[in-house]
């Protein structure tokens, strides 16, 4: 069974979501920017979401999530919850 591990921020809007990828790419710490920003409560945990398996997400999070290289922030994606930076830091197969 596939499992992976992963840390989201969740915004409202596609345009912040972008905006904080640009941090991100410019050096800035996703666990800090998941503090600051995220409108999940997991962003207290830098984001943090834990380990789960297929369907246990949204659909478009689950399709990310196990398709995406890992360590690799993806976003934004679009749920019904708002705009999501996505980054995979474990996956098996």
């Amino acid at each position: 069974m596939a499992k992976a591990s992963a840390r989201h921020i969740l915004v409202k809007t596609e345009a912040e979501c972008s905006g904080l990828k640009d941090e991100i790419e410019s050096g800035a710490q996703f666990g800090d920017l998941a503090e600051e920003h995220s409108l999940c409560p997991s962003g207290k945990q830098g984001g943090e979401l834990g380990e789960f398996g297929p369907g246990q997400m949204v659909k478009e999070f689950d399709t990310v999530v196990f398709s995406a290289p890992v360590g690799e922030v993806q976003g934004p994606v679009k749920t019904q919850f708002g705009y999501h930076l996505v980054e995979v830091t474990a996956r098996q197969d």
